[in-house]
């Protein structure tokens, strides 16, 4: 604590979020610095250990005015340091566990001067703030309370209504739900984020003398109306904020018109309906006016002139932009974008000489923006009009704007006289969007001399030429916006630049979709910040870089369709974070590497169609558990498809690839067969889960575990060699909307469950060896329009196809009827070799011992003669009695 020493006439000591929880002898440091009015220690992980009852606790500390102690480990009593801060007025204890060891009624009684107490989020209910454990004397000081994030619940606590100097209250987050009783003297209050189902529970029109009221993210039943005829309503009302935001429905009422003082309104976020009223317009002193957000109608009003903010945007607001904005002269901020508003834009925003920020973006505007809107705009920092695809920047080419902006859009908009050259003046911008704004050319050497902008998207024009005149001088911001280079979709040639490699500060880069041709430059590894890397459907060629392994940070690689050649560098596998692997479409060789399932464990999507690997899908692929979509289209491999691909869970769960870039979220692509021709996927692939093992030499039987990817919406097959029938479990797809198993070897019957898939619009299984009748219901019936998709399959039967069953025999019952007269046949085959084999086995039985055994033949012939004469006799004496008796 030596540093204390030379402070001794500080009074300001700021030191949140500073890791103090090493820090020892703090009672000491205090009387070091004497003069110290103002303490915060914030979430600085300190204990009672750090401020516990040093030798010399104490000693008085009469100075200490504002103390903050919130957010640390503080547990047990109170520290003794508080008591001898006699003149403590201001104290943050929030973020700890009240409920536990400190006693509240204590703590108001320890320190008697206390105006302001922050106890957010202290796991205080309502039996801390009842009555019996509280001194009312100790309360009269109090005039701000802060209560936030308490689990009080339920009805508003009887305490604070006994509070007589109470000016500021913060009950946000407490599961309040009742309605609130009438404070005279409460001049700011704060209810977001309770359980309010009534807008008159929180007193709107019976606050009188309440300034400020924010009450955002609770969910009325009702729409805001006129207070109820039998409620006492006040002369006069001095509400000066009132924040409603994500709380109301309806229509805006022109009660508010009342609200005669109101400088600051904001009902953004709501479900508003209907017009602007008359009212808001007549609010004199209202200097901020926020209804973004809703479904507001009509046109935008005449507004009065002490304006200083408009944010009107994400409506459906119509009708041009007032003339009469140009009059608003206080006005810094305007948002009108995403309504639909047309017409042109007014000369007059030209006059608004305080205006910084102008965004009036995805609208319908058309006509010619020139100088004279931008005349004596000298202090605007950030321009967006993207969107507006009629709008046309007509300026001239030696304006020099009196302005320096920070954020310029002018995306979807045309863009007059080239690129524009009133920009190599603007020295402080940080993001710059031209996409889609009919540029063409090749860029200005000016603007290599530009400093790098942080976010520069050139994206979707017709530019050309080298990129060796992109911004260079100096480095990126680091505090700017995400900092990214997009120029994709142009006619951009030559080499990759190494002066790129100098972009350390990029977390984005997207090349894509132009002509440029070489190798990537192995400094490319320098870009260690990069997440984003998109070079696709260029004409580069050589090896891929196994420098590009040292961006640890990368989560999207896309190298498709060029003409890399080699093996995939196993240096890959060091990116263990990445996302997307898109290789597809190049002349890379060898096998699929194994490396990629056993390393690569977050994958979502894995593309190398189009290439030429060889050998076995490899089984640790499977071990990729995130995979949503699985590309090995169009190679030469060869074997069984692994079972164990029931094992890829992301293709059985959803889950969102985004997480931390947002900006990319709707501007990256992934092409796919889907439906049998090559789709796009832009802002809504990442719901696409898709399987297309494809046009390679794969044999075997189709997996049952294969049925179990419940999520796939596509499933490609085709071309192969696999043999056996379609797993009857298939109907558990429930999601295919596209089915090709065409050109195999499969054979057996179609399953019956594939009627139960019910979103197929798709389906391939031509040219097989199938047989039976093709199923009918749910969703087949929707195919039987397209007999191709069960051509080259000569004993199948039934719609769509013109061989019906019922005329040329049922093929299944006539295959039925094969079968039995096969089995008939064999059955009487072997009845008569049953007889024959019984004959042979007793004839050659006897007659072949007989043969050999002379003695059995005489024992044989003897028994048989005996038995001859026996017969003979019993005959003989049967007849002579028969005709004795007749006699």
């Amino acid at each position: 604590m030596a540093w204390a020493f030379s402070l001794s006439s500080l009074e300001l000591l700021y030191l949140s979020a500073v890791d103090l929880s090493g820090a020892q002898n703090w009672d000491m440091m205090l009387h070091m610095i004497p003069s110290l009015k103002e303490l915060s220690l914030s979430h600085c992980r300190l204990s009672n250990v750090n401020l516990g009852p040093f030798p010399n606790s104490s000693r008085i500390l009469p100075n200490i005015k504002h103390l903050d102690l919130g957010y640390n480990s503080f547990k047990g009593p109170l520290p003794g340091l508080l008591q001898n801060m006699t003149s403590l007025t201001c104290l943050s204890l929030s973020g700890f566990n009240l409920s536990l060891a400190w006693n509240f009624p204590n703590l108001l009684s320890m320190i008697p001067s206390l105006s302001e107490l922050h106890l957010s989020g202290c796991r205080l209910d309502k039996m801390h703030l009842s009555s019996p454990h509280l001194n009312y004397s100790t309360l009269s000081n109090i005039q701000h309370l802060d209560l936030s994030n308490n689990p009080l619940g339920g009805i508003f606590p009887s305490v604070l209504t006994n509070m007589s100097s109470l000016e500021v209250l913060d009950l946000s987050d407490t599961m309040l739900n009742s309605s609130l009783p009438i404070m005279p003297k409460l001049l700011e209050l704060h209810l977001s984020s309770n359980k309010f189902k009534e807008i008159e529970d929180v007193g709107i029109w019976r606050q009188c003398h309440l300034k400020q009221l924010r009450v955002t993210n609770n969910l009325f039943r009702m729409e805001m109306t006129d207070p109820p005829k039998n409620a006492s309503e006040c002369s006069q009302y001095f509400l000066e904020l009132l924040e409603l935001s994500q709380s109301l429905n309806g229509r805006i009422p022109e009660t508010l018109g009342r609200l005669v003082n109101l400088r600051h309104l904001d009902l953004s976020y709501n479900k508003l309906t209907g017009s602007i009223p008359e009212s808001v317009r007549g609010l004199r002193f209202l200097q901020v006016l926020d209804l973004s957000e809703n479904q507001l109608t009509g046109p935008i009003l005449e507004f009065l002139g002490n304006l200083t903010q408009l944010a009107l945007s994400s409506n459906q607001l119509n009708g041009s932009i007032p003339e009469s904005l140009g009059k608003l002269v206080a006005l810094t901020k305007l948002y009108l974008r995403s309504n639909l508003l047309d017409g042109t834009i007014p000369v007059s925003i030209g006059q608004l000489a305080k205006l910084s920020h102008l965004f009036i973006s995805n609208n319908s505007l058309e006509g010619a923006v020139t100088e004279a809107h931008f005349a004596n705009l000298s202090v605007l920092k950030e321009l967006d009009a993207s969107s507006n695809t009629k709008l046309t920047f007509n300026v001239s080419r030696g304006w020099i704007p009196p302005f320096q902006l920070i954020y310029l859009s002018l995306s979807s908009c045309n863009i007059g006289n080239g690129f524009p050259q009133w920009l190599q003046h603007q020295r402080k911008l940080k993001r710059l969007e031209l996409s889609n704004a009919t540029l063409s050319g090749p860029l200005p050497t000016w603007l290599r001399k530009m400093p790098i902008i942080n976010f520069l998207d050139l994206s979707h024009n017709k530019l050309s030429g080298s990129l060796k005149n992109l911004p260079n001088a100096g480095n990126g911001d680091v505090y700017g916006p995400f900092p990214a280079l997009l120029l994709e979709y142009n006619l951009f040639n030559g080499s990759i630049p190494r002066s790129l490699c100098r972009r350390t500060d990029l977390e984005g880069l997207d090349l894509s979709r132009n002509m440029l041709s070489g190798k990537i430059p192995n400094c490319m590894g320098n870009l260690q910040g990069l997440a984003i890397m998109s070079i696709s459907s260029n004409q580069l060629s050589g090896a891929i870089p196994s420098s590009i392994a040292l961006i640890s940070s990368l989560f999207w690689l896309n190298l498709n369709k060029n003409n890399f050649t080699g093996e995939v560098p196993p240096e890959l596998g060091n990116l263990q974070g990445l996302r997307v692997l898109d290789l597809g479409d190049n002349k890379l060789y060898g096998n699929i590497p194994n490396w990629i399932g056993k390393k690569l464990t977050s994958l979502v999507v894995l593309s190398l169609d189009k290439n030429n690997f060889t050998g076995r899908i490899p089984p640790s692929l499977c071990k990729s558990s995130n995979l949503q979509i699985l590309d090995l289209a169009y190679n030469n491999l060869t074997g069984t498809i692994p079972p164990c691909v029931g094992n890829l869970n992301g293709m059985v769960v959803s889950h969102s690839i985004y997480e931390h870039y947002p900006d990319f979220d709707s501007d990256k692509n992934v092409i796919q067969v889907m439906k049998g021709v090559d789709l796009e996927y832009t802002t809504t692939w990442s719901m696409v889960y898709n399987m297309d093992l494809s046009s390679n030499k794969l044999v075997g039987e189709i997996p049952v575990e294969l049925t179990a990817l419940s999520m796939l919406v596509g499933l490609n097959l085709s071309n192969n060699h696999l043999r056996g029938g379609i797993p009857e479990s298939i109907g558990k797809m429930m999601k295919l909307e596209t089915l090709d198993f065409s050109k195999n070897e499969l054979s057996g019957r179609i399953p019956s469950s594939m009627a139960a898939l019910t979103f197929l619009s798709h389906l391939n299984l031509s040219h097989n060896n199938l047989s039976g009748q093709i199923p009918t219901g749910n969703q087949l019936q929707t195919l039987i329009d397209d007999p191709s998709i069960y051509a080259g399959n000569k004993h199948l039967c039934g719609p769509p196809l013109q061989n019906t069953c019922s005329n040329h025999q049922d093929s299944t019952t006539t295959s039925k009827k094969k079968h039995k007269a096969a089995d008939e046949k064999m059955e009487v085959w072997l009845f008569y070799v049953d007889i024959m084999s019984g004959f042979g086995t007793g004839f050659w039985g006897v007659i072949g011992v007989l043969m050999f055994k002379k003695q059995w033949r005489h024992k044989l012939f003897m028994f048989a003669e005996e038995t001859m004469d026996k017969i003979y006799v019993a005959v003989v004496v049967r007849v002579a009695k028969f005709k004795r008796g007749r006699e």
